[in-house]
């Protein structure tokens, strides 16, 4: 389908689709078999220059939105989908400092993640703070010109790895979640350390580790906003960066259909191209009606928020919801068609499935998305009365 993209944006998807093919595609095994963080590969998206393809111009970058950065991971997700969250969740942890940063602190951080100097990274969640965001214990409190932090945040996407770290941590724990406030903290700050890196199952090539905070002295001036905006500053960042997940979850799918695709041409049975099964046919057709709508789910909702619409949260979680799903049935009826040749890893299907499930659970599981489409739709129904 023809979604009028400018020549910029073309341009864009052009050139991440050429990294995805010529760079990713050949190694993104050797990634996943190593769980290696692939910072060989980060440096090609440097000097292709599209790490800042959602920053403004002012501060090095391209000064697109969040439809450039959905075009970008969705390409960089086709080469691999834990490869690509180099990139994808380094938005995620820029994303606060863009909606919410001072000029100095825009102009003192986004131009190295724009160049590809640094990465960024976003750290809500704890062990016992997931879907429950409001639980978290992490805390931030003042002491003269600082802050002083404490506190361990679990399962962090690019830990360890980035310079940059957007953290949420109380600074008045009886305001509940209206006491939690927003922070950049630096990699080099004494007190940041890290947990040792996790063995997942699919995204092997991206880096989850714990953050650790002891008694981390934070200027105030790495404050994002003032106290006690920091949950409104990690869920207006979500309705930013979801369709990043979604982008994510569709580049997943669309490699898929296509390894599909060409795979039936080449697999006979009966004396016949598989593709010639009407049951295979018909699991393709599917396949491609789920990646084609969840494209344009994805598009519309990120050039709904890229006019300054409000209340974009339902249209945001619409999209991360729909996309996740139709990526997981998509790799798996990927599989089927490949039968028992997939689960040998010399092909990719298998890991394209692998690296779905997680687009169903992070930045909000599937189930906490449909609440809050859920709510937005209730309320905009009392809104009519």
């Amino acid at each position: 389908m023809d979604y009028l993209l400018t020549e910029e944006q073309q341009m864009i998807r052009d050139l991440c689709r050429q990294i995805a093919e010529e760079k990713i595609k050949p190694v993104a095994a050797e990634y996943d078999e190593r769980g290696e963080f692939p910072w060989d590969i980060v440096k090609i998206f440097a000097e292709a220059d599209i790490c800042g393809v959602y920053i403004p111009e002012e501060y090095g970058g391209m000064g697109g939105g969040v439809l450039e950065m959905a075009i970008a991971a969705e390409e960089l997700s086709w080469g691999c989908g834990g490869i690509s969250l180099a990139f994808a969740a380094t938005g995620l942890g820029t994303y606060p400092i863009l909606l919410y940063g001072n000029d100095a602190q825009k102009s003192k951080y986004l131009p190295d993640i724009a160049a590809g100097k640094k990465l960024a990274a976003f750290a809500i969640t704890e062990a016992e703070a997931g879907s429950d965001a409001g639980g978290i214990k992490t805390t931030a409190q003042k002491n003269g010109d600082h802050y002083i932090l404490n506190g361990t945040k679990q399962w962090i996407t690019n830990g360890g790895e980035a310079e940059i770290y957007t953290v949420i941590a109380m600074t008045d724990r009886s305001k509940g979640p209206r006491g939690a406030s927003a922070f950049i903290v630096d990699k080099n700050t004494p007190g940041v350390s890290f947990g040792k890196k996790e063995n997942k199952l699919g995204i092997r090539a991206s880096a989850t580790r714990e953050v650790i905070f002891t008694d981390c002295k934070i200027p105030k001036e790495n404050l994002l906003g003032r106290e006690g905006l920091g949950f409104i500053v990690a869920m207006k960042t979500f309705d930013h960066s979801r369709p990043g997940v979604a982008a994510q979850a569709l580049g997943i799918a669309q490699r898929a259909l296509d390894e599909a695709v060409k795979y039936s041409h080449e697999r006979r049975q009966f004396n016949s191209a598989i593709s010639s099964f009407q049951g295979i046919q018909f699991m393709l057709a599917d396949m491609a009606m789920q990646v084609e709508a969840s494209r344009a789910l994805i598009y519309s909702a990120a050039r709904m928020i890229d006019s300054g619409a409000k209340n974009v949260a339902k249209v945001s979680a619409m999209c991360k919801t729909f996309a996740s799903d139709a990526a997981m049935k998509v790799t798996t009826d990927a599989v089927q068609i490949f039968g028992g040749y997939v689960y040998m890893k010399e092909y990719p299907v298998e890991k394209l499935m692998r690296d779905a499930k997680i687009t169903q659970i992070y930045e909000g599981t599937n189930q906490i998305q449909r609440g809050v489409i859920a709510s937005a739709l209730i309320k905009e129904g009392l809104a009519k009365k």
